[in-house]
């Protein structure tokens, strides 16, 4: 279709969390791109542990890395100027602009600092945006209608007023109740954010679209707005998900044919960067599960520590519930162990925590799988790196606090792994390597960038044949 006029920025809101918001501003990029424009993607404030490394060195929120990714631009600061990584049920480590200021306690962020103080910077980092690119696409956070929280809101409705966004609602069918979520988080609105929301997508549907045809009359009806789709549940669709809820969703099966090896990812309770295995687990060779239970390390192949917020905090944890004894013993008996960031530094000998970076221990006993110590530091590593394994050039991110004396991209000790870089599996030759004594597979495998590509093309296919694109385009450019 020929380009039309500027478009509005649009906001992709929610009736609650986990319905959808990212993955169809993840669409919206990529049709928009298609459709000649110049989208770009933002979200003032994000609570995610899964994050990533802008070009120049700053951490934003995965979901923001992969809509930028989707509109075909390199990511940056200003597409998530907020985000909060949880520490704790209590606290988070507030990122501004890519740079970690401190922790705040939740109550401090959401009653006293977080309006007034960050408010200039998510205006600041939108307008940067909206300076350069056509049309911003917008995604809130969680519920639009958390009445308690609306005087400090700096994602949702405030937001979308200072952009003057048009907002379309996201509303679940899956998890039932979708009348009464989406009624309610229109009408709960004051008038002037009642008049911004200008459609609703039905997302996740699962069966026969032909079922809720006279529901969709009947939510156009209450809700006094047009739906402007109802989108089918995508099965298999591997982009990035925004955080580790969607762990909760993966098949966690541990049965397989023989041919394949057992991995098994050790699912620790701030968990952070869990997007570091979806390549290896969309491996032919490799069936891939997530467990807390120290009996399920037996059955496995291979054990991966994952990246993780409170890495001391967590490996006390480990060895409460008896998984550190069983990491150990799967050591004894040949079998593979590797870490990544967090992970990687639970594998030494020690971790010491002079400045108190995380939870006050001043030093934390590691695992002793390898010859290593580590020291935490104020200073936070982010940033993306290059480097060569077996002879291949590589890349991947670091996000860490801390130093380790072992400084090499990649240690290889004996039956163990380590590194501080995520992403490090998109790299085919570290796969190869890990998996050595696995069957080989003849059939050409797509590189990791080739297969985002692939899947952003797919989703935007998905969702342009179920979501009215001409009715959208003209909501966007109505004067």
């Amino acid at each position: 279709m020929s380009q039309p006029k500027r478009l509005h920025p649009v906001m992709l809101a929610g009736t609650g969390s986990d319905v959808g918001k990212s993955i169809l501003a993840t669409a919206l990029c990529r049709i928009f791109r298609q459709d000649g424009y110049r989208p770009a993607p933002f979200k003032a404030q994000n609570m995610a542990l899964n994050s990533f490394v802008t070009p120049d060195g700053l951490e934003i929120g995965r979901a923001q890395a992969v809509q930028a990714e989707a509109a075909g631009l390199p990511c940056e600061a200003n597409m998530n100027p907020l985000l909060l990584k949880p520490q704790s049920d209590h606290s988070s480590q507030v990122v501004v602009l890519g740079r970690p200021i401190g922790n705040r306690e939740a109550i401090t962020y959401w009653r006293r600092e977080g309006k007034d103080k960050f408010k200039p910077v998510v205006h600041q980092a939108y307008d940067s945006l909206a300076g350069r690119y056509n049309p911003i696409v917008m995604e809130g956070a969680g519920s639009i209608t958390e009445l308690n929280l609306r005087d400090t809101d700096l994602v949702n409705m405030p937001m979308a007023r200072y952009a003057h966004a048009d907002v379309i609602l996201v509303a679940d069918i899956d998890r039932g109740g979708i009348f009464a979520s989406a009624y309610g988080s229109i009408m709960l609105q004051d008038e002037e954010d009642r008049r911004r929301i200008k459609g609703i997508i039905v997302n996740k549907f699962r069966g026969d679209l032909r079922l809720f045809d006279d529901g969709r009359r009947m939510l156009e009806a209450v809700c006094g707005v047009p739906v402007l789709g109802v989108v089918p549940y995508l099965e298999d669709l591997h982009i990035d998900a925004e955080d580790s809820v969607a762990l909760e969703h993966r098949k966690n099966s541990k049965s397989a044919p023989t041919e394949k090896t057992r991995v098994a990812v050790v699912q620790l309770p701030h968990i952070s960067n869990f997007t570091d295995f979806d390549k290896l687990e969309r491996d032919p060779r490799v069936l891939l599960f997530y467990t807390a239970r120290p009996e399920d390390l037996a059955e496995a192949d291979i054990i991966i520590l994952p990246g993780t917020k409170s890495t001391a905090d967590d490996l006390y944890h480990l060895r409460r519930c008896g998984m550190a004894s069983a990491i150990l013993q799967a050591r004894e008996a040949g079998k593979t162990i590797m870490g990544i960031c967090g992970g990687f530094q639970m594998m030494g000998r020690s971790i010491s925590d002079p400045d108190g970076i995380e939870d006050g221990r001043l030093s934390t006993p590691g695992l002793g799988l390898l010859p290593m110590d580590t020291t935490m530091s104020p200073v936070k590593t982010t940033r993306q790196v290059k480097f060569t394994f077996q002879g291949v050039a590589c890349k991947g991110y670091e996000i860490h606090h801390g130093t380790s004396t072992l400084s090499e991209p990649v240690v290889v000790r004996d039956n163990c792994i380590g590194t501080y870089i995520h992403g490090i599996l998109d790299n085919a030759v570290v796969i190869d390597f890990l998996l050595k004594s696995a069957p080989q597979r003849e059939a050409k495998r797509l590189s990791a960038e080739e297969e985002r590509e692939l899947a952003y093309d797919r989703l935007a296919d998905h969702v342009r044949r179920h979501l009215d694109m001409q009715t959208l385009y003209n909501i966007l450019s109505d004067d």
